[in-house]
C-alpha cells in the first residue's frame, strides 16, 4: 500500500516503445497500477501490444522486446478502450513520465480518436522528485564528494577549481566499485585513473557528433540520426545528393558536424575512384 493520502485514484504507469518518439514511435508495452482512496488492494494491468510498425535496434537493445514477441499480439485500437476505462479519472504517476510515457499515451489514443483529457489530472513524475531533491549542480556535488561549500559560484576559476576537487573525489569513492547498469547488471569498475576509461563511460559511443545529428549504427555505419535520410548512411546519401550535403555545409550545423561529414564524403569518393 501507498502511504500517501489519495482523494482519487492514482495509477502508476511505464511504456516500452519501439522508439523515444512520442509523435512517431508506438506502444509495446504498457504496465499500470492503480491504488485506491479506500485502500482496497491496487489492480494491476499489463499488456503487449503490437505496433504495427518497425522496432528501432536501439529500443530493441534497452527492453529487449522483438518483432516476433508483439507480433500475434492486438494493435493499439484494440485494447485502448480497456486501457481508457482502467485509467478512468485517476491521476497518473511514472518515471519520466511527464516528458515520455503520457504524451506517447496520449499520441495513440488521439489517433483511435479517444480523448484522454489531462487538464482535470494530477501528475507526478517520480524521476523529478529524484532530480530535484538531489540536485546535479556543481555545488551539490562538491558538497556530496568534498563536504565542502562552493565559494564564489559562477566565477569561472572558482568553478573549474571545484570541479578538479570533485573529479578528486569521485576517484576515490568508486575505485573499485562496480558499475550497476539500468538493467540491473554488474560491470566491471569503470571509474578507472584512466583517461581512457573515462572518456569511455562518460560518453555515449554511439553518437558520432557532441549535437547527436549522425551515429553508429549496429554494423558500425555513420547515419543519419535526423531528417528525411534518418537511418541512412551519411556518406553514401551525401555523395549521391549535393544538395542536401551543400545545404548542410551552409546551415546552422556545428562546425564539428560539418567537418565530419567533408571527411565521410571525400573518404566515400576514394573508395568509389
Amino acid at each position: 500500500m501507498l502511504n500517501i493520502q489519495l482523494d482519487r485514484e492514482l495509477v502508476f504507469l511505464d511504456i516500452e516503445s519501439t522508439g523515444l518518439n512520442v509523435l512517431r514511435d508506438r506502444i509495446l508495452q504498457i504496465a499500470l497500477i492503480k491504488f485506491f482512496p479506500d485502500n482496497r488492494e491496487p489492480e494491476e494491468l499489463s499488456l503487449l501490444i503490437n505496433p504495427g510498425i518497425p522496432i528501432s535496434i536501439e529500443a530493441m537493445l534497452v527492453h529487449g522486446i522483438q518483432p516476433k514477441d508483439v507480433a500475434n499480439k492486438p494493435v493499439f485500437q484494440q485494447v485502448a478502450q480497456k486501457l481508457f476505462d482502467f485509467i478512468g479519472n485517476a491521476d497518473i504517476a511514472g518515471y519520466n513520465s511527464n516528458r515520455f510515457d503520457i504524451p506517447l499515451l496520449m499520441e495513440e489514443f488521439a489517433r483511435v480518436g479517444l480523448d484522454f483529457e489531462m487538464e482535470r489530472r494530477r501528475l507526478i513524475d517520480v524521476q523529478r522528485i529524484f532530480y530535484k531533491m538531489e540536485p546535479r549542480t556543481l555545488k551539490a556535488a562538491l558538497r556530496f564528494y568534498c563536504d565542502t561549500e562552493l565559494e564564489d559560484a559562477h566565477d569561472a576559476m572558482a568553478d573549474v577549481r571545484a570541479t578538479i576537487e570533485v573529479f578528486k573525489g569521485q576517484l576515490d569513492r568508486y575505485e573499485n566499485v562496480e558499475y550497476i547498469d539500468e538493467d540491473g547488471n554488474a560491470n566491471p569498475p569503470p571509474v578507472q585513473r584512466s583517461v581512457k576509461a573515462l572518456h569511455e563511460f562518460t560518453n555515449d559511443q554511439r553518437f558520432v557528433d557532441a549535437t547527436q545529428k549522425m551515429k553508429y549504427d549496429h554494423e558500425g555505419v555513420v547515419v543519419f540520426n535526423f531528417g528525411k535520410y534518418v537511418g541512412q548512411p551519411v556518406a553514401e546519401v551525401l555523395y549521391n545528393d549535393r544538395q542536401y550535403y551543400n545545404w548542410i555545409l551552409n546551415k546552422e550545423f556545428s562546425t564539428q558536424m560539418k567537418q565530419i561529414v567533408k571527411k565521410l564524403v571525400k573518404e566515400y569518393e576514394k573508395g568509389k575512384g
